[in-house]
């Protein structure tokens, strides 16, 4: 019972690294908006 509490810490601490990690992604893919809507214009034809 007293490895439940580390295992929710560990759980919380994952997940809160995670989207740290997926906002740093989306804040880089921002300022190469040009870039995705070339690729999605490609994918058009």
């Amino acid at each position: 019972m007293d490895y439940t509490i580390y295992i929710i810490l560990g759980a919380l601490a994952l997940v809160y690294f995670i989207v740290l990690f997926n906002n740093k992604r989306n804040n880089r893919r921002r300022k190469s908006r040009s870039f995705m809507e070339g690729k999605r214009r490609h994918e058009n034809k």
